[in-house]
């Protein structure tokens, strides 16, 4: 039996205004309660809602992209703490797809990715072509969309499920949905609380009832303030058509409750609430509303009727909110330029690239028209100027090659990046030019270029001692810091390397090149990607191997270069990446044996503190753990920098590039360039 969903394809993303949001959520309720009927599952079948924002032929692009990431997400999920993952926006409009999978808080890993590997396997059949669709099992949950559904401004995808097994108590009803009411609250709260935004727990207040046991869920991605608010909203519409039934559950996919009158939850409970036979009953939030008493009847599932004469008017206000809900993205023109959409906001992130234009004539001039002898060096993007303003403050100009296609897109997302990022240790992005056929970034100049340019030279080294080394590696970690959790955007580099380090005339480090920064939402943990772009020897295993990129993968490539930072050496040769073996692995076995001295950069002659040199290595090995969760966030980085009386984990060996015999995937070169791979 197919089960009844209730669904509506719009839903608004972080631009749209507060208004139309809350039309948007009132909307979704009446729909709710007035759609949803109850249906009974049939021999544990599974529930799905298939959408209606697009369908996709059985050979398209966006079939690959959902097999992509059904190939890592169960994985991922199950590898998790939280049992959760996503992947935001895999492929190109229009066959881009973001996906969401969790499994329930009380199951196992080994169970969360038998139930998503079925749900992947299932779901694309169960909905045959459709871009938009969302399954519920007993014990996970998976839901594809070709529109970006991963944020947390409170409109989500509104597919729910309500079940509800017809018994009810005999002995004051009134009260029972009291107790039950009580349950559910506590337990959201205490969900909303938690890191992994689940909890289970029971309640038993009066001999005449039944124990009562509850579960509430949110995605683990969302804050608790929001956690809280989606089970309150689907707590407040659909709890009252449950009555007195002694179990019942609506599932959606960002958040869930449940509760039975038998035990259901295989884990422990953290909820408890009791009392004396005949004490009233906790009151419930003002959102719980109270149903009239009901009779007993057989164990069946009631679907739940609507007034025929409901129908016109409630789809004529769907209607209504679909239309004024709907919002195309539109470029924005000047002049003969155009300025697609970019990933940082609209037009607003439009109005502050315009007001840093530049004249072409000006940088011509700046630069002796792209003179030779002002080269600083060249890349696969192209090539990169000294000039100097009429004012005498010196730029860099970063000029796109007219054949990199690739470089145009990189450059796009840079200016729409860095214009919006300012922080001591990121490099300023001063101007733009995007006339007579040319693409031109202009930056602050760093006199001492980039990192690897000193740290790998055999004269210029020395004048890296080790007060200035550990600057170096302090800045950049407040750099990342600023990039992961205190900017108003939340960005994953991709591509941290020794020569993406630019060092200003005091040696202060200033992370550059943004070409390859993806953006995040406040609370998205991790992408995924089947085009693996970035550095051999700086891309953490996950990314490599999966197109799983997240701000751990960038914890990663940091510390890859406090190690290169702190012994002076590549973690690679051009000719022979051998040595990606070597470095993580050497390092590792000298701090175990208590030899870390050796390790060393030798330039600076022992002229360092041994036990700071300790610390930081012990650091850098517990950025480049194999498995992302084991690596510190970014904050907890610069605290453990910052304060030496922070105790620190003991790290794990580095398997990755053992195990792989320091060799790289097809396709990837072992150089240090920055290099590409299709996966799959």
């Amino acid at each position: 039996m197919e089960p009844p969903t209730s669904y509506d394809p719009t839903f608004s993303n972080q631009s749209r205004s507060n208004a139309r949001k809350m039309a948007y959520r009132v909307v979704v309720l009446v729909v709710i309660v007035a759609f949803a009927p109850v249906v009974p599952n049939v021999a544990g079948e599974p529930w799905r809602a298939c959408g209606y924002t697009g369908n996709y032929e059985p050979k398209s692009r966006y079939l690959t992209n959902l097999k992509s990431i059904s190939a890592a997400l169960p994985g991922n999920a199950s590898a998790s703490p939280d049992l959760f993952a996503t992947a935001a926006d895999v492929g190109a409009i229009p066959e881009q797809v973001s996906a969401l999978a969790l499994c329930r808080g009380d199951s196992d890993p080994a169970s969360c990715r038998s139930c998503l590997s079925q749900a992947f396997r299932t779901l694309p059949d169960a909905c045959p072509g459709s871009k938009d669709a969302t399954i519920f099992y007993d014990k996970c949950t998976l839901h594809y969309s070709n529109i970006h559904f991963l944020t947390d401004d409170g409109s989500w995808p509104n597919q729910h499920l309500l079940e509800a097994n017809s018994i009810k108590v005999r002995s004051e009803p009134d009260r029972f949905q009291l107790v039950v009411a009580a349950l559910l609250n506590a337990t959201a709260d205490y969900a909303a609380a938690t890191r992994r935004r689940y909890a289970a727990g029971e309640a038993d207040f009066n001999q005449e009832y039944p124990k009562v046991y509850s579960l509430a869920q949110c995605t683990p991605d969302l804050t608790p303030v929001r956690c809280r608010s989606c089970l309150a909203d689907i707590t407040a519409a659909t709890l009252s058509w449950y009555g007195s039934r002694i179990g019942a559950r609506t599932l959606a996919v960002r958040c869930t409750f449940r509760y039975e009158s038998a035990p259901f939850i295989s884990g422990p409970l953290m909820v408890s609430l009791g009392g004396t036979p005949g004490a009233p009953a906790p009151a419930p939030a003002a959102v719980v509303p109270r149903t009239p008493a009901a009779t007993r009847g057989p164990k069946y599932s009631v679907p739940v009727m609507v007034p025929v004469v409901m129908l016109p008017i409630l789809a004529a206000i769907t209607l209504v909110a679909c239309l004024c809900l709907w919002r195309r993205s539109r470029p924005v023109t000047k002049g003969k330029q155009t300025y697609e959409s970019y990933p940082t906001g609209g037009e607003e992130g439009m109005e502050s690239v315009d007001s840093m234009l530049m004249d072409i004539s000006a940088l011509r001039s700046a630069t002796g028209d792209f003179a030779e002898s002002n080269k600083l060096g060249e890349g696969g993007f192209g090539a990169v100027y000294k000039g100097t303003l009429p004012d005498g403050s010196d730029i860099a100009v970063k000029r796109l090659s007219k054949s990199s296609t690739q470089g145009v897109e990189q450059l796009k997302n840079e200016i729409a990046l860095v214009a919006k990022l300012k922080h001591k240790n990121l490099v300023s992005l001063v101007g733009v030019c995007l006339e007579q056929q040319e693409r031109l970034l202009v930056y602050e100049f760093a006199p001492n270029r980039s990192l690897d340019l000193i740290l790998f030279d055999t004269v210029k080294r020395e004048q890296l001692d080790w007060e200035k080394r550990y600057k170096i590696v302090n800045g950049i970690a407040r750099g990342l810091q600023y990039l992961h959790e205190d900017s108003h955007l939340k960005v994953v580099h991709r591509d941290l390397k020794a020569n993406n380090i630019l060092l200003d005339a005091n040696m202060n480090p200033k992370i550059s090149d943004f070409g390859l920064a993806r953006i995040f939402d406040r609370d998205q943990i991790q992408g995924v990607t089947n085009h693996v772009v970035g550095t051999y020897g700086y891309m953490a295993p996950e990314y490599l191997m999966r197109g799983n990129y997240s701000v751990k993968s960038d914890v990663f490539s940091f510390g890859v270069m406090v190690l290169e930072i702190l012994t002076g050496r590549r973690n690679r040769r051009s000719s022979n990446c051998q040595q990606s073996e070597d470095l993580l692995a050497m390092v590792w076995e000298h701090w175990n044996a208590g030899r870390v001295s050796e390790t060393i950069d030798p330039v600076m002659n022992g002229v360092f503190s041994e036990g700071d040199a300790r610390r930081c290595v012990q650091i850098a090995l517990l950025c480049v753990q194999d498995n992302p969760v084991d690596r510190p966030v970014m904050s907890s980085v610069v605290m453990m920098l910052g304060r030496d009386t922070v105790s620190l984990q003991v790290p794990s060996k580095p398997e990755f590039f053992g195990r792989n015999n320091g060799g790289a995937k097809p396709g990837i070169a072992s150089d240090a360039s920055t290099v590409s791979v299709q996966l799959g």
